[in-house]
């Protein structure tokens, strides 16, 4: 299986304080792994390096086989990859539908196909006039991710996605990137501290605790709900 991620000695921060301690960890084209970890161990530092958001202090960034140290965050993202962050930042003032135009922003070519992302997410249809800012949390996650998919990413970055939603709606958002992932091969890279969607939804992952990673979890393990529970409270 070919990297479509690769992370090599990884560490940025802000002002100049390193977060991350020389990250490296592996996603292959079509896989769906998890970074566990609990608050302030540096995962959404992890994202938002990854994207482009945040400088890279040392080490290496590889998306596809091309080093992406420097490249800006908007570059990346025309280059096929997805973010949705922590709080999913959605317009508030704009309507469903055109927060889901902007997506089109990342697109490399080709048409849109905003009937997948209704068919995935019919919510999104039935809100499509509503101003994004008075959805609910799940329904903003579900635009966050119905967005990104409108730019047609290879990989899609999700930083804490059960954040503020409640449990049921976590289930349809695991299941909905599990039908992704097989639909489309998409490859999905997700920071979490919540048990269920860990479990239900990775194949495998990587533990971080102080800015490293400290542990690899193969398949078997990712599905083991004390193991991970363990890992969780590192």
């Amino acid at each position: 299986m070919s990297d479509m991620l690769k992370v090599t000695d990884l560490r940025a921060g802000y002002g100049g304080e390193p977060v991350l301690q020389g990250v490296s960890l592996r996603v292959g084209k079509g896989e769906i792994v998890a970074v566990i970890g609990r608050n302030g161990v540096g995962k959404s530092t992890l994202m938002r390096t990854l994207i482009g958001l945040l400088p890279v202090g040392a080490g290496q960034i590889e998306f596809a086989g091309q080093v992406v140290n420097k490249v800006t965050a908007q570059a990346r993202a025309r280059m096929g990859i997805g973010y949705i962050p922590q709080g999913r930042d959605v317009f508030p003032r704009l309507t469903v539908r055109e927060n889901l135009l902007v997506g089109e922003t990342a697109r490399r070519g080709g048409t849109p196909d905003y009937d997948k992302v209704y068919e995935f997410f019919p919510i999104l249809k039935e809100r499509a006039r509503q101003a994004a800012g008075t959805l609910s949390g799940g329904q903003q996650q579900q635009l966050a991710i119905g967005r990104a998919m409108v730019g047609g990413p290879d990989l899609m970055l999700l930083d804490e996605p059960s954040e503020g939603i409640q449990p049921s709606i976590v289930k349809d958002i695991a299941r909905n990137i599990k039908r992704l992932n097989a639909e489309t091969g998409l490859t999905v890279l997700f920071v979490e501290q919540n048990l269920d969607l860990i479990v239900n939804l990775a194949q495998r992952g990587f533990v971080i605790d102080k800015g490293r990673i400290i542990a690899e979890v193969g398949p078997e393990d990712i599905k083991d709900r004390e193991k991970v529970k363990k890992w969780l409270a590192l």
